[in-house]
């Protein structure tokens, strides 16, 4: 990785207290087929700028070595992504009316994707960002 951070990256801003929201844990998964899933946590400016391959408690085997930049390398075209937000965890059960927001979208090869959410209790809103 040429810099500090992965080719995509997300902010998660809280707007019901007006400030980042810290902690939330994040899965990214696509590629092609198999695909592939990382996982990370925002941190205390509410960002994410790298992922790590995901590992489940339930998996057996070695853990995955792969990175982002590998599974992106090996995108032709375009790629389907999807960003996982576990809402449910960073509200509190039953304070929120979304537990998970998914965000789905397009990756073309060798450009950089920030996909901003806005959040609160019972909204959000995202874009692609800069």
């Amino acid at each position: 990785m040429a810099s500090d951070k992965d080719l995509i990256t997300c902010h998660v801003l809280d707007t019901s207290i007006g400030k980042p929201a810290k902690g939330i844990r994040v899965k990214l998964e696509g590629g092609h087929a198999p695909l592939k899933t990382f996982e990370s946590q925002t941190d205390d400016d509410g960002r994410i700028k790298a992922w790590l391959p995901y590992s489940s408690a339930h998996s057996s085997g070695d853990v995955p070595t792969y990175t982002l930049d590998d599974v992106l390398s090996e995108v032709e075209n375009k790629s389907t992504w999807t960003l996982r937000f576990d809402t449910g965890s960073y509200f509190g059960e039953g304070k929120t009316f979304f537990p998970e927001v998914l965000v789905s979208f397009n990756v073309e090869k060798d450009q950089h994707y920030h996909v901003p959410l806005l959040l609160s209790p019972y909204s959000y809103s995202t874009y692609r960002g800069s």
